[in-house]
């Protein structure tokens, strides 16, 4: 957001921009092992769906490089045109040379500056894959992570600092390392000739006050797009908190063009949970819209019926299963509000200010639910299918409003 440089990541026709102007993009990565193309392609496909824009892969073996190809070819017979974006460690200077459908089947690669060698061969294998970038014209990004700095240059700093009159502590020159491993390779990388605006940086650290102090300094130093991410968040609520509260803080402040959601999944979670996350982070800031949003109470001694809570799940459940086709016939669907409330004290009034409500009735409340279409009480259901009666006024309600002479395609 803050950058004044614009990447594009591109496949086919789909054009992502990222940076300057460009809204801030969701990214996510999977978990497969990349060697299983079909698998691997599947889970693209359901990170895709589910709202990333971006999706990273392992490209970590002479048989995954030889597997990117086919996970490309089977996305673009499922009709899947998101970029994939390859992550390379230790060996992605010799996979992207001796692979050249791997390197041209990828739309991005990401580079850790902390693992593409040592000493005297980590120029030359850092170089090998910016000319790999150049030449098939790919965006790169330099993904400095605090697991995996590069030892030497923090060695170099620490002994600087032990020289100064009033020596940082430890935490701010690693910090300091962070930034200038992913600006000096940025500078390496123009220096090789490599244009500008193809640079992405980031530079992710597991601690939610460290990744703030890290980014705001780097936002002051360059232009180039960022790529937020709190690594190694942790599983469930404790990633989703961490997670949220570290990005808010820093997009609230301009800081930021893409983000990544690092959750552990729980055993049998999907791993689209960290596009949920990612989108509901964007939307919640009021940045981007990608599914209607459902207001919902969160329950008391007045709703001790389980209905609204079930009509809740049913409602945002569907809205989400469905936006994948609505969006291309739907422009603007994905900023509509839909409330459903569960008793009289607030139901009415929550109702009222969204754009589709209903007010179920609460413990002791006669068995009437009251739904509210755009600021105005349009019907009241009535019996033991609420909840089915009020999808189908959801959905008809999606098709008069945004149907009508509205049949343009969205895309990102």
């Amino acid at each position: 957001m803050t950058s004044k440089l614009q990447a594009k990541v591109v496949w086919g026709s789909r054009v992502v921009t990222v940076g300057g102007n460009a809204p801030v993009r969701i990214q996510s990565m999977t978990n497969t092992d990349t060697v299983d193309a079909i698998g691997t392609a599947i889970q693209v496909k359901e990170l895709a769906l589910a709202g990333s824009e971006m999706v990273r892969i392992t490209v970590n073996t002479p048989e995954a490089a030889a597997a990117v190809p086919y996970i490309r070819e089977q996305l673009d017979r499922m009709g899947i045109d998101v970029p994939l974006i390859g992550d390379f460690h230790y060996n992605g200077h010799t996979l992207l040379t001796q692979y050249p459908d791997c390197a041209k089947a990828l739309s991005k690669y990401r580079i850790n500056p902390g693992n593409v060698g040592k000493g005297e061969k980590r120029d030359k294998q850092f170089g090998q894959m910016i000319e790999a970038a150049m030449r098939w014209d790919k965006p790169v990004r330099i993904g400095v992570n605090w697991g995996s700095l590069d030892q030497e240059l923090l060695a170099s700093m620490m002994d600087a600092n032990a020289g100064r009159t009033e020596p940082w502590d430890g935490k701010k020159v690693m910090i300091e390392a962070l930034i200038a491993s992913a600006l000096g390779s940025a500078t390496e990388a123009v220096r090789l000739g490599m244009n500008p605006a193809q640079i992405l940086l980031s530079t992710k650290v597991s601690g939610l006050q460290d990744l703030v102090s890290v980014y705001q300094e780097l936002s002051k130093r360059c232009d180039y797009p960022l790529h937020l991410g709190l690594t190694e968040a942790g599983m469930g609520t404790k990633g989703t908190v961490a997670s949220s509260a570290a990005l808010a803080v820093l997009l609230q402040q301009g800081i930021g063009d893409t983000i990544r959601v690092s959750l552990t999944p729980a055993p049998g979670e999907a791993r689209t949970q960290e596009v949920v996350v990612a989108s509901e982070i964007l939307q919640s800031l009021g940045f981007r819209h990608f599914s209607p949003s459902v207001t919902a109470c969160p329950g008391c001694g007045r709703t001790t019926s389980t209905t609204f809570q079930e009509l809740t799940q049913q409602i945002d459940n569907f809205l989400r299963a469905q936006m994948p086709v609505w969006k291309t016939k739907y422009a603007g669907v994905e900023s509509m509000k839909v409330a459903v409330m569960g008793c009289i004290v607030n139901g009415p009034g929550e109702s009222k200010h969204a754009d589709i409500g209903i007010s179920l009735p609460g413990t002791g409340e006669a068995p009437a639910a009251p739904v509210f279409i755009d600021g105005a009480k349009a019907m009241t259901l009535r019996g033991e299918h609420i909840a089915e009666e009020f999808q189908v006024v959801v959905e008809n309600y999606i098709a008069k409003r945004y149907g009508t002479n509205n049949q343009t395609e969205v895309t990102a």
